[in-house]
């Protein structure tokens, strides 16, 4: 049976997330998107042919099951939505684009999660809840990945590094092997990490360093 499913955030990765719904549902169909929900947007917008459906006050008071995506990029606000739904009818499936390579050796991704397109997972990783990779990312081997952390196009991870939950890395960074980098921290697009980093920082450049700390 198919399953109704929406989408948190009309922007831009929100709407790339319709894509991927369109992508699984060419191979084999398994959701009826229903439209968006936008805390921003007017009611009854029309985006690419669907409305906003409300916002997230609405999506609370609904009184049927529905799966749930957030297409939003920021980890804070990925984390604060959650922290605000309280609808015992809604689910959160993780989403993973049919392109996507994922080892079979031991790979574990939590609920919520969005894959985008050429996204390669390889061996022995653990990826947690509500995760974003976008575009062409990589994730090497025995590395974890904590909640809410996000990952924009062609960002390359290389082996044995933890990130912590929140995390931000922008666009084409890399990340040396046996690194951590710590909660809440953001890397720079193109930056280059080799050196952990501490949590509630932003780093920059090559090689990235902190250039400041935030609460």
């Amino acid at each position: 049976m198919k399953k109704n499913i929406v989408i948190i955030g009309a922007g831009g990765f929100g709407r790339e997330v319709k894509t991927i719904i369109d992508a699984i549902n060419r191979e084999k169909e398994t959701y009826v998107f229903l439209g968006y929900y936008d805390d921003g947007i007017e009611k009854g917008t029309k985006i690419n042919n669907f409305s906003v459906l409300g916002n997230l006050s609405d999506l609370n008071a609904i009184n049927e099951k529905v799966s749930v995506l957030i297409g939003i990029g920021d980890p804070i606000t990925k984390s604060k939505i959650i922290s605000f739904l309280s609808n015992d009818n809604l689910d959160f499936p993780t989403l993973i684009h049919p392109s996507v390579q994922i080892s079979d050796d031991d790979v574990t991704i939590s609920n919520g999660c969005i894959i985008c397109a050429g996204t390669i997972i390889t061996c022995n990783i653990r990826i947690g809840s509500f995760v974003t990779l976008n575009l062409m990312c990589t994730v090497g081997h025995d590395t974890i990945i904590d909640d809410f952390s996000s990952f924009m196009p062609s960002v390359n991870i290389s082996g044995e590094v933890h990130i912590y939950e929140k995390v931000y890395v922008g666009t084409g960074a890399k990340i040396i092997n046996q690194l951590t980098i710590g909660t809440s921290t953001i890397v720079g697009a193109g930056a280059v990490v080799s050196k952990s980093l501490p949590e509630y920082c932003t780093a920059v450049g090559i090689p990235a360093k902190p250039i400041k700390f935030h609460n």
